[in-house]
């Protein structure tokens, strides 16, 4: 397997950042009561990355020289500007969620969409679809905001109000 650059490892590492830090919010102030506004700022990360997670596979789509080649679009350029699609969909259904109903019903949602997009990668990864060291990377990213997902779900979340 071949590593990933330094640069791709630092700023997949930064994107944690906001997680961790909202994760921590939610749990230690969470212990004083009701955080506001918490699960709404994890909620709408959570609805970015996800969307961008969904644009790397655009990108891996639109690599070839044309995207739309006269013979159509092979399989796996069909399968990946689906799953390019899929995840923004469920970010923003999440994000919907969370605001009109429920934080903790966004996050669930959320957490969803994140094993998702991970169990399709997964098997892209097998068939030799991703390059080489992304999928273990992103394994291991997608497990610490699920980790932190699960722990803004504990946190007392107030519900949004506009």
């Amino acid at each position: 397997m071949r590593p990933l650059s330094p640069l791709v490892v630092f700023l997949g590492a930064g994107g944690l950042v906001p997680f961790l830090c909202l994760a921590m919010a939610a749990l230690f102030w969470g212990s004083l009561g009701p955080v506001t506004h918490i699960g709404v700022a994890v909620l709408a990360y959570g609805g970015c990355i996800l969307s961008f997670l969904g644009a790397v596979h655009w990108g891996l789509a639109l690599e070839q020289p044309a995207i739309v080649p006269a013979q159509g679009l092979g399989a796996l350029n069909r399968r990946r500007l689906v799953l390019g699609v899929l995840p923004a969909l469920f970010g923003w259904i999440a994000v919907y969620t969370g605001v009109v109903w429920s934080p903790r019903g966004g996050i669930v949602i959320e957490i969803v969409g994140f094993l998702a997009v991970l169990a399709a990668e997964r098997a892209a990864y097998r068939k030799g679809a991703l390059p080489p060291g992304y999928f273990p990377f992103r394994a291991v990213l997608t497990a610490i905001v699920i980790v932190c997902l699960a722990a803004c779900l504990s946190a007392p979340l107030e519900a949004y109000t506009i």
